[in-house]
Order: structure tokens, then C-alpha cells, then sequence
């Protein structure tokens, strides 16, 4: 599944990555427990964030490329709330999140960082990246402002610094489903941001 590889950082902008050809990722018996295996060697041995969320990337497409099953084990859409999750593994200890979020056409997330890196593909629908970037104000210390928007579609990955703010609209006439793995949440640091009152809350 080809596309483009994204990297948002904390002021509101993004870059593009360097390209990955995807004959490049085929492997075969690919399955799960190697790429969490491969995911926790890269996080101990890799200090540079560019660095890190670059090869995190690759990872990512490289069991989506090779997994059916990742692929394939997204929750049915729920109606009534417009997100629905699925764990791919849960395990005490275990630094990482990794789970299939399906949202329903028009769904709209509320705007918030997520206190950790965080690495999001795409698999099918689309969605609207909208990011922002702290202005605090002696009067308004969670005061931020819009910065850019970013479509992404079917074979696409983002990533995303720890304190890097935005929202998620699915802007697609079917259902959107994404890959989603973020790291060790710092509870402390994860906001949800008020741009009427310009606060900020943890979540």
C-alpha cells in the first residue's frame, strides 16, 4: 500500500519523509509479535525523536504491508459515538498502545496533543489533520492558534512529537479506518485544548 510518510512537530507544521519502496518492506511470516519485538529494540537503541519516529514508520508500513490480518481486524463502525476501538495487544508493562480505530463518516475529534509520540496509517476512508501550536498568553496559558491542514488517505502514515496538537475529521463518504500506536502516555502532559476559552485540561 503506497503513499506518504509525515512528521508533525510540536509547532504546528509537518514534513514529508523520505519515501520507502515497498518491495523494499515484502518479507514474508511478518507477523505481530515481530514487529512489537522490532518496535522495542528501535524505542531502547534510538535517542534522536527524527531519528526514531522515521524508522517507526517504516516498521508500520512494513507490517502493513505484510499483514492481511492487521489489515483486516478493524472494529465495526459505531453510530452512536462515531469512534470505535480494538486493542491489538494489551499486556501489563507492555510501553506501547496498538489498536484499530474505526470513525464513522463526519466524526470530529476534540483538539488535543497526546503527551507521547504517537504513528497513524491509514488503511481506508480518508481524514483531515487539522494542527495548532501553543501561544500561551499571560491571561490565557492554553491559548493556541491554527497552523495548518493535512488530508490523509489509504497508505498514508503520520507521525507525531509528543507535544504536536491537532484534530481528526473523517472526511470520507464510508467509514475511515486507521492503524494506531502510540507510545507511554505522560498523563501530565496530555491536553485538550478550548479554543473559545483558550484552556487547556488534561485528559
Amino acid at each position: 500500500m503506497r503513499g506518504n510518510d509525515w512528521l508533525v512537530t510540536e509547532d504546528g507544521k509537518y514534513q514529508a519523509g523520505k519515501p520507502v519502496r515497498e518491495w523494499d518492506l515484502l518479507q514474508e511470516d511478518y507477523y505481530l509479535y515481530r514487529f512489537l519485538t522490532e518496535l522495542e529494540y528501535t524505542v531502547k537503541q534510538t535517542k534522536s525523536e527524527f531519528e526514531f519516529l522515521t524508522k517507526v514508520r517504516i516498521l508500520v508500513r512494513r507490517l502493513i504491508t505484510n499483514s492481511y490480518w492487521v489489515r483486516s481486524k478493524y472494529p465495526e463502525p459505531n453510530f452512536t459515538t462515531g469512534t470505535s476501538v480494538e486493542l491489538l495487544y494489551d499486556e501489563l508493562g507492555f510501553p506501547f498502545t496498538v489498536q484499530m480505530v474505526t470513525f464513522t463518516p463526519g466524526t470530529i475529534s476534540n483538539i488535543h496533543n497526546h503527551g507521547t509520540w504517537g504513528v497513524v496509517a491509514i488503511l481506508k476512508g480518508q481524514e483531515k489533520n487539522t494542527f495548532w501550536q501553543r501561544q500561551p498568553t499571560p491571561k490565557f496559558n492554553g491559548k493556541i492558534e491554527f497552523t495548518k491542514e493535512l488530508i490523509l488517505s489509504p497508505g498514508d502514515i503520520i507521525s507525531f512529537v509528543p507535544g504536536a496538537i491537532h484534530c481528526v475529521e473523517a472526511i470520507a463518504e464510508e467509514p475511515t479506518v486507521t492503524f494506531n500506536l502510540y507510545g507511554e502516555t505522560k498523563s501530565k502532559e496530555r491536553f485538550e485544548f478550548d479554543t473559545t476559552n483558550h484552556t487547556a485540561k488534561n485528559f
